[in-house]
């Protein structure tokens, strides 16, 4: 665990995952747009994000490895830069992929910001925290990094201390803490200001132990009545999509 308080803008919002994006008849607004993001704003609620670093090393608000879901163009996301990544259209809509930086002026400080840092095996994710480090180094607004990968809040802690940072984690199948041993040394190596962690895997006594000794818990997706209703008992704050907005 980290030695030091976190702030209490931290969980006193609730963060749009991925902003507030939605598909219903007015139209949809895809998930990691300006359009959620503006929406968010609006709503007065905190912004979740995911980082994609592009090929010329700009920090991209993108969520997956590969570029088809969401474009309908095949191709890695990292072997596009960043100019050719803005080129292209979420599907659907007239929102295109953006920067970090356009991301940061926009909210300009209204609403905390929760950026995920993606990462994978053999990835150099310490590129990522130097770049997105650069960006936030001179942005006065609530903000705080977070990752599956504890490398990324390790090296916040040492190289951009001023920076909140948190360690992302989940203990189903798709996760890489699965095991009492791995959650531990994950939470060792980020010693992380908060946690993140996957509704599905709350309540959780060893969660609630770290929270009862001051860990701040976020957790997400919050997108039904039901993970709504629990989260609210075993979290300090949400990160919510669909259903599970308030």
């Amino acid at each position: 665990m980290s030695e030091r308080r976190a702030p209490d803008w931290l969980t006193r919002y609730e963060y749009a995952h991925r902003g507030l994006h939605r598909a219903d008849g007015s139209g949809p607004v895809p998930e990691n747009s300006l359009a959620a993001a503006k929406g968010a704003i609006a709503a007065g609620m905190g912004i979740e994000c995911d980082i994609q670093r592009s090929r010329d090393d700009h920090p991209m608000v993108f969520h997956d490895w590969d570029a088809a879901r969401l474009t309908g163009e095949a191709g890695a996301t990292d072997q596009r830069t960043a100019s050719e990544l803005e080129q292209l259209c979420l599907l659907g809509t007239d929102q295109h992929p953006f920067p970090l930086s356009a991301m940061l002026g926009l909210v300009a400080g209204q609403v905390p910001l929760l950026i995920e840092i993606k990462s994978r095996s053999g990835y150099d994710v310490v590129s990522t925290c130097v770049h997105v480090s650069r960006l936030l180094a001179d942005y006065a607004g609530d903000h705080a990094v977070m990752s599956f990968d504890p490398r990324v809040a390790r090296w916040f802690r040492r190289h951009a201390p001023q920076t909140l940072c948190g360690l992302v984690m989940r203990e189903d199948e798709h996760g890489q803490t699965q095991k009492a041993w791995q959650r531990r040394l994950a939470l060792w190596i980020a010693k992380p200001d908060f946690l993140a962690y996957h509704i599905a895997a709350l309540p959780s006594r060893w969660v609630a132990g770290l929270r009862a000794r001051g860990m701040p818990v976020l957790t997400w997706t919050v997108n039904s009545p039901e993970t709504r209703a629990r989260a609210l008992i075993h979290a300090d704050a949400l990160i919510a999509e669909g259903a599970g907005l308030a």
